[in-house]
């Protein structure tokens, strides 16, 4: 009998849920779906640690430094407006604190997590494949990839996001279009948190995280043009 690794089988139920949820919202109840976000995302973090190849203080302390600074950072910014925009969270979302659901910490980490590990898995490939050992070598330029391609990558991510989100009822934007001031601050805390992501001491390759930043993106695109 075939074993399968655990990169498969978080893959295939990450698959499988995206799979329901985009179903379930596009053709059977939409609000009954919607309002299971909060339990999907906490089942996606815990597939990001069952696949992680070793759970150790410095991934635990990463893990805490994405969900409180995420949540410091949502409250920060539905409060003042001074970071982000001025928008508003809807109920969907689960139990809030200071009007910010819990869920975001987790989802930040999602999202730090994934593109951090992607930029990390396509410079090692890179490297091998074109023989460049002094670019492999390099701490300067794999930092600099890892936290500013990285962080590049998480707004793409937000920016696919951000009219999904607003359909699904997730949150709301009180002006009429989404401020570039959104993606602005996205880049600076993403760069910050990629930061650590590098220099905390804990193994960055993870399959899974690849995969499930190409599955998020596919759902939210598909909501963008379906819903």
């Amino acid at each position: 009998m075939k074993k399968y690794s655990r990169y498969q089988v978080a893959t295939a139920i990450a698959i499988l849920f995206h799979a329901i949820g985009l179903a379930g919202i596009l053709f059977i109840n939409k609000e009954l779906f919607i309002r299971t976000t909060p339990y999907h995302l906490l089942l996606m973090g815990i597939l990001l640690f069952y696949t992680a190849k070793k759970i150790n203080l410095g991934f635990l302390i990463f893990f805490l430094l994405c969900a409180t600074t995420g949540i410091g950072v949502e409250i920060i910014g539905t409060s003042t407006g001074a970071l982000f925009g001025d928008y508003m969270y809807g109920t969907v979302l689960g139990p809030m604190i200071k009007n910010v659901p819990l869920i975001l910490g987790i989802n930040w980490f999602i999202i730090i997590y994934c593109a951090g590990a992607t930029v990390h898995s396509i410079f090692s490939k890179l490297s091998q494949n074109t023989g460049e050992q002094n670019l492999a070598s390099s701490p300067l330029i794999k930092a600099l990839s890892v936290i500013i391609d990285g962080a590049t990558l998480a707004v793409f991510f937000d920016f696919i996001l951000e009219p999904a989100a607003v359909k699904l009822g997730y949150w709301q934007w009180l002006t009429a279009d989404i401020p570039l001031f959104n993606y602005t601050c996205w880049i600076f805390v993403s760069a910050l948190l990629l930061t650590a992501f590098y220099f905390l001491p804990f193994p960055k390759n993870n399959k899974f995280a690849v995969h499930l930043l190409l599955i998020q993106l596919m759902f939210f695109m598909l909501i963008r043009v379906f819903l």
